[in-house]
């Protein structure tokens, strides 16, 4: 019998496997492999830091923490990057750096990418910042109407338009409650309406007790103000802040034990600004969310600032609504409210 050709020189072709090892060989004798790519590695390892001590960057000059605690889970889009350059510079140093990057982002971020949300909740909550400007303010409200939400809280309501979505959402809610420009729409009776003061000199937030089937909630609606990044001045956000610290007292002052936060808080939960109010309410998102719920812009969101944060009720479920009319995307919350 013929012998198989095993081309010149009598050899078998080389297979996959055999490649690989040689190549890994090869690797594992180069000095370089720990040399090359250390510009990579340094960057990972900032980032790193950056995730890490996040919380001790200063905001002394144009509040440059909280700038960058706003956008803190868009950094893992340079993961991908500092890996694929790590690989071409056939780094080990560059790539063990990437990867403690990446394990990092996964510890902070990881369980944001899931869906969380459960199946129970006995109320339904929801909040939109329906934007003074907006063209469509009848469709918006129809379209927040249909959302199915038992309590509902209106953000940025221009004098003019409240009486349109007094009108069109008389028809799903029976109660409802208008201060300065914010505003709380329910299914169930009101009572105790009461403006909040928030350091602004007008009306942006209020407080109100919602009688639901399982006993009273007091439901806080609350508009902070905007933050501005301007090139002489950094992040601007010292009205903000001032504003939440005043928040953050009249929470603290509340008597009654379920608590429901809603409102443009103008911030994320890593925002520091915001601990006067994040350290003693739960975020929906946070704890049942489904992603990471970025609620701004509405055309390309890139942050959550539209909040649903929970004091002695237990969340069950969030997620955003379809775009309205507004250049914020409404946000919607299941939770349990324990029984009396």
């Amino acid at each position: 019998m013929a012998q198989a050709y095993r081309g010149s020189g009598g050899s078998e072709p080389e297979g996959t496997g055999s490649r690989l090892r040689r190549r890994l060989h090869e690797l594992r004798r180069d000095p370089g492999i720990w040399r090359r790519g250390l510009v990579t590695a340094g960057v990972a390892l900032l980032l790193t830091l950056v995730m890490v001590f996040h919380a001790e960057l200063p905001n002394s000059v144009g509040n440059t923490g909280s700038l960058i605690e706003t956008f803190l889970p868009w950094l893992g889009l340079l993961v991908p990057v500092l890996v694929a350059l790590a690989v071409w510079r056939t780094s080990a140093t560059a790539l063990l750096a990437t990867a403690l990057a990446a394990a990092v982002w996964l510890n902070f971020f990881g369980g944001l990418v899931t869906d969380k949300s459960g199946g129970g909740g006995n109320l339904m909550v929801a909040t939109h910042n329906v934007d003074a400007d907006n063209p469509d303010q009848h469709g918006t409200a129809e379209k927040i109407a249909d959302s199915g939400a038992d309590v509902l809280a209106l953000t940025e309501l221009k004098a003019s338009a409240v009486p349109v979505y007094e009108g069109v959402l008389a028809k799903t809610y029976k109660y409802h409650q208008v201060e300065g420009t914010v505003g709380v729409w329910s299914k169930y009776p009101l009572s105790d309406p009461a403006p909040v003061d928030i350091r602004l000199g007008w009306t942006r937030a209020m407080r109100t007790t919602v009688d639901t089937d399982h006993g009273p909630v007091a439901v806080y609606v609350a508009h902070l103000p905007s933050v501005r990044v301007k090139l002489n001045a950094g992040f601007t956000a010292n009205q903000r802040d001032n504003s939440a610290e005043a928040l953050g007292r009249a929470l603290a002052a509340e008597p009654i034990k379920k608590v429901i936060l809603l409102g443009d808080l103008n911030g994320t939960m890593n925002d520091r600004a915001l601990s006067p109010v994040t350290s003693q309410m739960r975020s929906t998102q946070g704890a049942a969310g489904d992603g990471f719920g970025f609620s701004w812009p509405a055309g390309f969101p890139m942050a959550r600032i539209d909040q649903i944060m929970v004091r002695g009720v237990k969340p069950e479920a969030s997620w955003t609504l379809p775009a309205t009319g507004s250049d914020h995307l409404p946000v919607a919350a299941r939770v349990t409210v324990p029984q009396r």
